[in-house]
């Protein structure tokens, strides 16, 4: 049975039923019709089962059941939409456009410049921390100075100093030095010192001087007792009051009558290598 014979069969229920429960008053019309109209020419509803059977037999549903069997045979067609493929998201941060990767080079070309202007500013101000000053520091007899001391002056030691010293003009010691001491020229007279010395030019130890410890200078003059190395780039002269328990490492040595050395002496910083002139000679005679 078809859509429209169920229909049909509905719509003569409903009637029933409405017919049932009030008195409709209406006109009859020609039964060849089929259609019942009011006074004022609108359809209403036909009184019985047969009349409203009657209107639906007139009616031609013949031609919308054949349509309704020929969408119900005809296939469904389904149109597959494309599934659009999700864009792809770059990563900008990754990708740095030309113009911020020149600005990258451009700020890396300005922080090593400054670098390389701060390194020169430390050169010259190191340069200039490397001056040696005119003013000369006195330590007097009496006092006694427990610490390191530095300047870029000179000094005079007739006290006592317990610490380093490390100064950049001469040093004159006629007092006591418990520590390392180095300077620009160092002279010693009648003085106490316990620890190395080292020297940029030159040392003199005078008379009545004892040093307990190595001594580094390029040229070096010694009269007083020193118990320690001797290693100088120079000539190293001893003098005939000279006392040395120590070994000797100089470009040449100068010893006076009446020095005395214990120790080993080596020009090792002289001009000519006697191994090397040996070994020569040795080539030679093959």
């Amino acid at each position: 049975m078809g859509f429209f014979s169920e229909l049909k069969e509905d719509l003569s229920q409903a009637v029933n039923e409405l017919v049932t429960e009030e008195e409709a008053v209406v006109e009859t019309v020609p039964e060849e019709e089929g259609v019942f109209e009011s006074g004022a020419g609108e359809s209403i509803l036909p009184e019985t089962s047969e009349d409203l059977g009657r209107m639906l037999d007139s009616m031609d549903f013949g031609e919308l059941e054949e349509e309704e069997e020929e969408s119900a045979d005809m296939p469904e067609i389904t149109e597959e939409i494309p599934e659009e493929e999700p864009e792809e998201i770059s990563d900008e941060s990754s990708e740095i456009p030309e113009y911020e990767e020149y600005n990258m080079e451009m700020r890396e070309e300005e922080v090593l410049q400054e670098e390389a202007q701060n390194k020169d500013m430390e050169t010259e101000n190191f340069k200039m921390t490397d001056e040696v000053s005119e003013e000369t520091a006195i330590i007097t007899a009496g006092m006694v100075i427990k610490g390191d001391i530095s300047s870029r002056g000179s000094l005079d030691v007739v006290g006592t100093i317990e610490g380093n010293i490390d100064i950049l003009g001469k040093l004159n010691i006629t007092g006591t030095i418990d520590g390392g001491s180095k300077a620009a020229d160092v002279y010693a007279e009648k003085a106490r010192i316990n620890g190395d010395v080292q020297s940029s030019a030159s040392i003199k130890i005078g008379q009545n001087t004892i040093v307990i410890g190595n001594i580094y200078a390029t040229s070096a003059v010694i009269a007083g007792a020193v118990k320690g190395d001797i290693d100088v780039k120079g000539p190293v002269i001893l003098d005939d009051s000279a006392i040395v328990m120590g070994n000797i490492k100089s470009k040449s040595v100068q010893i006076n009558n009446g020095a005395v050395i214990e120790g080993l002496c080596s020009q090792c910083y002289a001009d000519v290598n006697p191994s090397s002139f040996f070994e020569d000679i040795k080539k030679a005679r093959k």
